[in-house]
């Protein structure tokens, strides 16, 4: 069982940065993938970033490329998402995600089992 908590969210002017990161609970914290995704009001659920147990492999949306990056720090059993650039089209609730690592990055809401309670972001023009 894996309990996740996200941290980090809040208000931004466009062209800002945030930080997220997400809390996980358990001793095999390096042997999940973990990964975030959002939500913005009225779309669906979308996938944003995923990173391997090790941290070696990691995965972008095409909309997020250059701008977000993933990373964890498996002594600290944190993972982060650092956002720049950020737009009004970045506000949505922000959900981290962790299930059991795989030779691939999973990018599909059904690939997780675990899921955080969210931490909003919104962007302001």
């Amino acid at each position: 069982q894996v309990q996740l908590v996200e941290s980090g969210g809040g208000l931004v002017q466009a062209g800002g940065s945030l930080r997220l990161s997400c809390a996980a609970s358990g001793r095999t914290f390096s042997t999940y993938a973990m990964g975030w995704f959002r939500q913005a009001p009225g779309k669906a659920r979308e996938f944003v970033a995923a990173i391997s147990g090790s941290g070696r492999l990691t995965s972008h949306a095409d909309s997020v490329l250059g701008r977000f990056t993933i990373s964890r720090d498996n002594a600290k059993k944190t993972v982060y998402l650092q956002m720049n650039s950020l737009n009004p089209e970045d506000t949505a609730v922000y959900y981290c995600v962790a299930d059991s690592d795989k030779p691939y990055l999973a990018v599909g809401r059904d690939d997780y089992q675990y899921w955080g309670q969210g931490t909003q972001v919104t962007v302001s023009s």
